[in-house]
């Protein structure tokens, strides 16, 4: 059925969503993309329910996905690594977030363009829509913090050595790329989620945010980049490596773009993901299908310009999907190349638990088609300690300059922190 208004109908039924315990909101924010069926998916309430820990999560969740052939919306926490390799993850969670969660919805849904479509619960759901309020966003009343103090986990100069010490082991033949990141956070922070969330999504619209609440722990993400998705016997991965910030002036904001587009050093970094995601789609792919559909496509959003390549494969009729996306997990522009080796680094080198940040969420619908972004560019919140925290990275080649790695992981943090201010 038709809407008059798809932007104020997303507002009010993402305020309804969020009066459950469980909910998900996926929006592309209206970017053209060749691959996702829907501008927007809302799911709201449980049906049926998956929280499964690392050990045996993945076949927990093809089991669930055989045993409900439907809808659902869920998460896999970047620390799954450990059930699919021997690696251990050290460092503290102070934000608690499940390993893998999914759930099938009461309530679903779906938008495109103009239309939209009521996929469970049916036209009683637009009535209760229309009758939220948004000029009250804090509807539970909660006490906000004014402000909230955003603190880095390292210093700069932590960061700098860290990164000299990584290009050493380049240097030695360990690996050729790490992906190297740091937290930042804020301790008694008091937020309204989807206040923030929107804010957060004015600054920065991007194709694959998402609001996601689980049980008082959120997921603000304002993520440029697709981890996954199969399209009928298609596996797409567009890998993001490779960053240059936006210009208010129109011809310093194309020079940054030409800029990213012939930086080499840009170039060599994405296609060291190209090839490992080429390696990870193989796995699962019928022999030969692999191919790469863009190389160094520049593409631009409202904070940065990013690079960003296509790479895709025919399905093989003998995999489940379940296990291409385990075949893949880990995503290549997280871990670095080779990616086992990279993992290994990059836990002993950083200071924080990734938990959410660099795992995943989206959905799967009953043919068994999914798409799942990256969590990047994204706030993670728990409202029972109080937590916040957002994470940011960078590839780190032996060409890489520290200082400049540096002030790209602020230029990412920029829309996150901007959020935070009053």
């Amino acid at each position: 059925m038709k809407i008059q208004d798809p932007a104020l109908f997303k507002k009010k039924a993402l305020k309804w969503a969020n009066s459950f315990e469980v909910c998900c909101y996926l929006d592309s924010n209206n970017y053209n993309d060749p691959y996702s069926k829907y501008d927007f998916l809302i799911a709201a309430g449980v049906n049926k329910e998956l929280n499964a820990k690392t050990g045996s999560a993945f076949e927990a969740w093809k089991t669930f996905v055989v045993e409900n052939e439907t809808w659902m919306f869920g998460l896999l926490s970047y620390d799954l690594k450990n059930e699919i390799e021997r690696l251990n993850s050290f460092h503290s969670d102070p934000l608690g977030f499940p390993e893998l969660y999914f759930f099938v919805p009461k309530y679903l849904i779906a938008g495109k363009g103009d239309d939209i479509f009521l996929i469970f619960g049916g036209e009683v759901l637009l009535s209760w829509i229309d009758d939220i309020e948004l000029h009250n966003s804090n509807a539970a009343g909660i006490k906000l913090s004014n402000p909230v103090t955003i603190q880095s986990k390292i210093s700069r100069e932590t960061y700098i050595s860290t990164v000299k010490e990584l290009q050493q082991h380049i240097l030695r033949g360990d690996v050729y790329e790490a992906n190297f990141c740091q937290e930042f956070f804020a301790e008694h922070a008091l937020i309204d989620p989807l206040e923030v969330y929107s804010k957060l999504n004015e600054l920065s619209p991007t194709p694959f945010s998402g609001y996601f609440k689980v049980y008082g722990k959120f997921i603000l993400s304002a993520s440029p980049e697709r981890f996954l998705c199969k399209r009928g016997d298609r596996l797409i991965s567009q890998p993001i490596k490779g960053t240059a910030k936006r210009s208010a002036d129109a011809e310093q904001d194309e020079h940054n773009r030409q800029a990213l587009k012939n930086d080499t050093k840009e170039q060599a970094e994405n296609v060291m993901i190209v090839d490992l995601v080429r390696n990870d789609l193989t796995k699962s792919a019928v022999k030969g299908s692999v191919v790469v559909d863009e190389l160094f496509g520049v593409y631009g959003f409202a904070q940065v310009y990013q690079m960003m390549s296509t790479i895709s494969c025919k399905i093989d009729p003998e995999i489940h999907f379940i296990d291409a996306i385990r075949n893949a997990f880990p995503m290549g522009s997280m871990t670095g190349a080779p990616k086992l080796s990279a993992m290994q680094l990059i836990e002993a080198a950083e200071f924080s638990k990734r938990g959410m940040y660099s795992g995943t969420l989206g959905y799967i619908d009953p043919m068994g088609d999914f798409d799942f972004n990256v969590i990047i560019r994204t706030l993670l919140y728990n409202s029972e300690s109080n937590y916040l925290s957002f994470q940011v990275g960078g590839a780190i080649t032996y060409a890489a300059d520290a200082d400049k790695e540096y002030e790209e992981c602020l230029l990412k943090a920029s829309a996150m922190i901007k959020t935070m201010e009053k």
